[in-house]
Order: C-alpha cells, then structure tokens, then sequence
C-alpha cells in the first residue's frame, strides 16, 4: 500500500551521505534522484523513501510525531543499522530493544533532527 515516504533535509548532500550507506547495508541503494530529491530503495517496484529540500524553499523542519521506519532483517542487522546511524552523525532517540513481544526496533534521529526506526517483526 505505501508508494514512498519523503523526509525533508537541509543539506541534500550531507543527507545523501548520511543515508546511502545505512541504505546500502540494507540491501538497496540510491534508486534515482534530482538536485532537490532522492530516492531510496531496493527497486521502484517496492516502497521506497526519499529526502528533499523543500518544494517551497523554507527551511525543513521534523514534525513532532514524524517518523519512517526502515525494516531489517533480523535483530543483528537493528543493532548494526542502530549503530552505523550513529557513526554517520545521527543521534540516539532509543536504544535497540524489543518494544513488544512482536517489535524489535531501534531510533535515531538524522542531522537534521528526521526520526528514523530500523525493527523487525516477530
């Protein structure tokens, strides 16, 4: 049912460095893109997200709320997704853990203060 999800940044290239290779180790890679966006995913046949500059060239800003969830592989890849965000300058907005019997998830913010989720179900 979801088509794409799109994150606004400051800094498309700073951005860019951030999420492709948290993208990549999880198996996709920068699909296509323009000067303001790009877009993110394992094929356009897929969901995929993308970051932007704003349409209306104002200045982004995270909404309270906001999120995209990126879903791993297994536990060990939430741990190491958790972790290679907060090498590439994100900061931790929740451990990785199970939050339910059925949820293991992780939370960053990106630099530009996006909240990200990498989990699992099951």
């Amino acid at each position: 049912m979801l088509g794409y999800a799109t994150i606004g940044v400051s800094d498309m290239e700073k951005a860019k460095a951030f999420y492709t290779p948290i993208v990549e180790a999880m198996g996709g890679t920068a699909l296509f893109g323009f000067p303001r966006i790009q877009f993110f995913g394992k094929s356009m046949a897929e969901a995929t997200f993308a970051i932007c500059t704003p349409y209306d060239g104002e200045p982004n800003h995270p909404g309270n709320g906001n999120m995209i969830a990126l879903r791993c592989e297994s536990r060990d890849q939430v741990d190491a997704m958790h972790k290679l965000a907060l090498e590439n300058g994100a900061s931790c907005d929740g451990a990785p853990g199970e939050r339910m019997p059925t949820f293991y998830g992780a939370y960053v913010k990106d630099p530009d203060g996006n909240k990200v989720c990498f989990h699992i179900l099951g």
